[in-house]
């Protein structure tokens, strides 16, 4: 067995998937979510921990552990292997390089990323940190929290980083794909991106370093704060500040805090707050929403008070109404931002006022009344507009209904006008389109059979065996799939038996798989096996049926051709297979 497939066997991927998606079981061994892969609102992802396999029915992806893997986190085959082992503390084997030109180059990013995390963190302790010592201090972070969250400084030399990953072995076009080094103008060499700032490490999902963001230490220092340039490992709209920290807590609070800063995560963080995200120095989109969404449908939005942290609370709850998610708004007292607010009243204090975070529904009509004037009816029609569009974003029709039922109350105005505006302004969205599965176009026998090779061992030790001497007149309709049994025999794996079809038929094999689940362990292996020998009686029986009527009709041709010769041959070939029948019903064959 190569290393892939020990890997494969070796893990299980319900729980590798269950760090990263929301699943439900689903029936015996399945489970299902919303999928990773593309924008979805009712759950299409299925996932069997027996079969060691995930399939999407909305977007078709598919595939074992590794696949997911590669998928989800843009890995390249050997890096999910790697992540995979590391993860589960199963050994690598040797290797003595790389095997593709770019895992080599994603590992000399990762490479000069640990190295540069190493570099910063010891400047911050040494002398020359002292200056970004006492702002981490006035900001309350303990000692705890900055191992945790590994920060550290940028010296303003602009040329610590350079020399050490130099000193390295990086050669120059090594230097440019890490984006920690700017290429001078004159191309004379190269200098660090990050001068004498405080440094964030920004994580995948798996906890690797893959970018920085770096605080100015002085109001006079812009920008505020600086980002890493997108790389091979680094696209800032797939990241989500903390998320490999706060993906349990998110689960076990069943809800997700979205902040704005990194020192709002870390402040909550360290005051046992630790489902708190933040997206990476940009706005938040739609792709980081998603990611949210794979790990709980619910949403605290706890921006900052001012007239951006505001503005951004708007746009974010556009977003998260279009994922389908609940969603409720924290302001805090003061115009705190978070971690002011737990440094100063506690986390208690905070976890009181996220249980009584309004919905968003409210927080808007509040922004409404302090925009509008609603003691005229210009006012208040213009805070309908503004908060119509937010309505419409909502993807269950009879919530959609009931928040406008909300907003007729509020806004003193005719429900039956609100639901009139409602109606012409935005269209109701359509149900979505359940799984459809082409298993009606195989006959009743064939689909039967199908489900018994899928399911039962015991099946296939029996069935295989006999399928591969049949020669059928007729070949069945799903001949490619028994095919593809016959070559794998008995201890079939999904993963290679979907390798051998064509989209059509691992679609329909993917519907036995996951749209049944329900009704897995109904059967035992002795009933599954014996409905399979059944189906391939009748498989049979269909095709001697085929092969009598093709005889007669060849007869038929021959005596009209008055080739009477050919017509006694064919005549005595048939009577052998009516012979042949008959002796099959007598003995119970059939």
């Amino acid at each position: 067995m190569d290393f892939a497939n020990h890997l494969k066997s070796s893990v299980d991927i319900v729980q590798v998937i269950a760090d990263r998606v929301k699943l439900q079981r689903a029936g015996g061994h399945a489970f299902k979510g919303l999928c990773p892969f593309h924008q979805e609102k009712t759950p299409s992802f299925h996932v069997r921990g027996d079969r060691q396999y995930f399939y999407c029915f909305g977007c078709h992806k598919k595939g074992s552990v590794i696949d997911f893997v590669m998928e989800l986190d843009g890995y390249t085959f050997w890096e999910a292997c790697v992540s995979i082992a590391e993860r589960f503390g199963i050994p690598l084997p040797k290797r003595t390089e790389h095997q593709d030109e770019k895992t080599r180059q994603r590992a000399g990013i990762y490479e000069a990323h640990d190295i540069a995390l190493d570099l910063y963190r010891s400047a911050l302790r040494s002398p020359a940190g002292k200056e970004a010592r006492d702002y981490i201090q006035r900001r309350g972070v303990p000692q705890a929290l900055i191992d945790e969250f590994g920060l550290g400084l940028a010296d303003r030399s602009g040329q610590m980083l350079v020399r050490r990953l130099q000193a390295k072995g990086f050669s120059p076009e090594q230097l440019r794909d890490t984006g920690l080094a700017v290429e001078r103008q004159d191309g004379s060499g190269f200098f660090d991106r990050f001068r004498g700032r405080l440094m964030f490490p920004i994580q995948n999902e798996m906890g690797k370093v893959i970018g920085f963001a770096g605080r100015a230490l002085s109001d006079e220092e812009q920008p505020k704060y600086l980002n890493s340039p997108e790389t091979e490992l680094y696209h800032k709209s797939h990241v989500l500040y903390n998320l490999h920290r706060a993906r349990k807590a998110m689960r076990d609070q069943d809800h997700a805090i979205l902040v704005e800063g990194y020192m709002d995560v870390i402040g909550l963080f360290g005051g046992g707050v630790t489902e708190a995200v933040a997206s990476c120095g940009t706005a938040l989109v739609n792709q980081q929403v998603r990611i949210l969404h794979r790990h709980t449908d619910s949403v605290i939005v706890n921006f900052d008070p001012d007239t951006a942290g505001v503005n951004a609370t708007e746009r974010s709850i556009d977003m998260l109404l279009e994922e389908g998610l609940r969603i409720r708004v924290l302001g805090l007292p003061e115009e705190l931002d978070p971690d002011e607010f737990v440094q100063q009243y506690g986390a208690d204090a905070y976890r009181d006022l996220l249980k009584k975070a309004p919905r968003y529904f409210d927080w808007l009509a509040d922004r409404a009344r302090t925009r509008f004037d609603f003691r005229t009816a210009e006012g208040r029609v213009d805070a309908l507009k503004f908060l119509l569009p937010s309505i419409q974003r909502v993807p269950d029709k009879l919530e959609r209904i009931a928040v406008a039922n909300d907003l007729a109350s509020y806004l003193r105005l005719d429900p039956g006008m609100i639901l009139d505006q409602f109606r012409r302004s935005a269209a109701d969205r359509s149900a979505p389109a359940k799984v459809k599965v082409a298993e009606h176009e195989l006959p009743a026998a064939e689909r039967l059979l199908l489900r018994c090779l899928i399911t039962s061992e015991q099946a296939r030790d029996e069935v295989l065996p006999r399928l591969r001497d049949l020669k059928f007149a007729q070949p069945p309709v799903a001949k490619s799939i028994l095919n593809a049994f016959v070559s794998l025999g008995p201890d079939y794996s999904v993963d290679a038996l979907m390798g051998r079809l064509d989209e059509k038929e691992r679609i329909l094999v993917a519907g036995m798989l996951f749209v049944d689940e329900s009704h897995d362990g109904q059967a035992d292996e002795q009933m599954l096996a014996e409905q399979a020998v059944e189906c391939l009686r009748a498989l049979e029986a269909v095709d001697r049926g085929t092969q009598y009527a093709a005889l007669k009709a060849r007869i038929t041709d021959a005596e009209k051709a008055g080739n009477l010769t050919e017509a006694l041959a064919l005549s005595e070939e048939l009577s052998r297979l009516g012979q042949s029948n008959r002796r099959r019903r007598s003995t119970g064959v059939e």
